[in-house]
């Protein structure tokens, strides 16, 4: 094995080694090192406490923001540019066998655009491993129905090649540099003109996700009006709302605070990274060689390779307009639970990027040494302490005490440092209640056969304990320790119903 192969392993050993430990040290900790893990545990409990406090205000202001940005004339705006008509989006929808109402409630929402629709070309990206007899009626039934509506309704198949990983990435590649292909550097002869690459927008796009009619306005707007258009992505506020009256209590807790914690993210541009639903400029995508086939994160993975292929200016900047997408479900309860936590480790397998990204790090000397260690840091610290959170807050240092050092519990320390944690965690659900405030505003109306949950669903957050660990600690761990082992995660389509 050479030293580049044994480097990415030790690298891939890294995020679970740190994971485990961390979990681990308050229970030989409390025995070893009392005092040390005692401040340890108190000084977490505070940072959570800033971090609790940082997201109910960021949300706050993202709300406003956004309520102010809904109905503003955003094409009006746009219109005030010479060279408005010319800017074009390429709108990939990635499928493989979602029912076809999904998809057309997508499509549809494109169809509702207040930027004149021939200035969007959907791309329907289709995977070949769908049977022929299933894909050509759907691509055919989409193209009668939609052919019209926009600039152009271009189908992609993309056939699974060796040494790519089947998945979002592979797909959007593929659908992305065929695109270039057709519309940017048409063949001789073809029907369509040629469409400037200077004025291009790609958006990445999961065939689930609701665009506000003012999306491509805005986007379009905010294109123009920003002179480092080529060095930028664009993120909206994803919310996982299209379904969540029809979920379980237990995935509708997680996946309202994870919609919150997008909506926060916007305000927070030090922190904010495209995932889910985003855009870039075609020029920026193409400079960063487009998304890597042989990998399963494809949103933080794009940002971070132009990151490291372009250099300084990098950025993301919001769009405080909602985009709603549907939480995971299937037929069943069980299904549905069982589908949830494989979303989530899927998200949380992001970490496997960890070797390729400390490499370029140390490697790529064309960005400033500010701008790549703050991005960094952000994004070690997210994956290497999504399934370590819970353990810290949840069990903290009262299990470890009580069963390894009953002795400690009894000091002023050690009953002081359970109280002190507790009062500041009680504290920050008060920032909680304020988010779930102003969630309120971007939730769905409950339908007459949901009516009860108006009462039942502040009870819900009762959960969030059970919640916390089925849904963020475990499948974290899981994503972190399969990667640590070598048990490489392979990617699984999220069912739509």
């Amino acid at each position: 094995m050479n030293k580049d192969k044994i480097t990415t392993r030790l690298l891939e050993i890294l995020p679970g080694f740190f994971s485990w430990n961390l979990i681990l040290f308050p229970y030989w900790g409390i025995y070893f090192v009392p005092e040390v893990a005692a401040y340890v545990i108190l000084v977490f409990n505070l940072y959570w406490f800033y971090q609790s406090f940082n997201v109910a205000v960021s949300a706050i202001i993202s709300h406003i923001r956004i309520q102010a940005a809904i109905n503003y004339d955003w094409l009006g705006d746009l219109k005030t540019f010479p060279d408005w008509k010319k800017v074009h989006n390429f709108v990939i929808v990635v499928t493989v066998n979602e029912p076809m109402h999904i998809i057309e409630r997508t499509l549809d929402a494109l169809a509702e655009q207040t930027l004149p629709k021939e200035q969007i070309t959907v791309v329907f990206a289709m995977e070949g491993k769908v049977p022929e007899e299933i894909r050509a009626p759907r691509a055919k039934s989409l193209k009668a129905k939609y052919g019209k509506v926009f600039g152009n309704f271009f189908v992609t198949t993309h056939t699974l090649l060796p040494g790519e990983i089947k998945g979002k990435a592979s797909n959007e590649r593929y659908a992305a540099i065929e695109t270039r292909k057709m519309f940017i550097d048409p063949p001789a002869g073809a029907k369509q003109g040629k469409i400037d690459m200077n004025y291009s927008i790609v958006t990445s796009c999961d065939c689930d996700h609701k665009f506000h009619p003012n999306h491509f306005a805005a986007l379009s707007f905010k294109f123009l009006d920003n002179p480092n258009r080529y060095e930028h992505f664009w993120q909206p506020a994803v919310l996982f709302y299209n379904n969540i009256w029809s979920l379980p209590a237990i995935t509708r807790v997680v996946n309202t605070l994870n919609s919150i914690w997008n909506l926060s993210l916007l305000a927070r541009k030090d922190r904010l990274i495209n995932a889910q639903n985003y855009s870039l400029s075609f020029k920026l995508l193409d400079r960063a060689g487009y998304w890597d086939a042989d990998k399963i994160p494809e949103d933080w993975g794009i940002f971070f390779k132009a990151l490291f292929e372009v250099g300084n200016g990098v950025e993301v900047e919001p769009i405080y307009l909602p985009l709603f997408a549907d939480s995971a479900q299937s037929t069943t309860t069980w299904k549905t639970l069982k589908l949830n936590y494989e979303q989530l480790r899927r998200w949380a397998y992001g970490v496997s990027d960890t070797p390729w990204m400390i490499k370029n790090y140390f490697t790529k000397k064309n960005v400033s040494f500010w701008d790549k260690t703050t991005r960094m840091v952000y994004a070690l610290w997210s994956h290497f302490m999504w399934p370590v959170n819970w353990f810290l807050i949840t069990v903290g240092i009262t299990l470890p005490t009580l069963v390894f050092n009953p002795a400690f519990g009894r000091t002023t320390l050690g009953y002081m440092v359970p109280k002190i944690s507790s009062f500041v965690l009680t504290i920050s659900l008060v920032f909680l209640l304020t988010t779930l405030v102003v969630d309120y505003f971007y939730k769905p109306k409950l339908e007459k056969n949901y009516l009860w949950r108006v009462i039942t669903t502040p009870f819900e957050f009762i959960l969030m304990p059970i919640a916390g660990f089925f849904f963020s600690a475990l499948p974290g761990l899981d994503a972190h320790t399969r990667l640590m082992i070598g048990k490489y995660l392979e990617y699984k389509v999220t069912e739509k119903v």
